[in-house]
């Protein structure tokens, strides 16, 4: 399920980006507006997504946690003591 909806949000950021690009294209082509301009929106737009990627990671990471907190399950760093206290 979660597969699910990181790829159903990646085609969607996919499909937005072809069509923002295809839109400014179509701006520049009809001269309303400048090549240097449509670029920095661009680019612009890439870095808010990588800003968003990350964020969305994060948030990702610390739902799991959660889970795995309320569940009881043992994380890596509790075995790892176990087994130092068995030695």
């Amino acid at each position: 399920m979660l597969r699910d909806i990181l790829y159903t949000g990646l085609g969607a950021a996919s499909l937005m980006h072809e069509r923002v690009e295809s839109e400014l294209k179509t701006l520049e082509e009809k001269g309303k507006i400048k090549r240097e301009d449509a670029k920095s929106f661009m680019d612009s737009i890439k870095e808010r997504g990588r800003e968003e990627d990350s964020k969305s990671k994060e948030k990702i990471k610390e739902m799991l946690k959660e889970v795995i907190d309320e569940l009881g399950l043992a994380t890596k760093e509790d075995i790892e003591a176990l087994k130092r206290e068995k030695s």
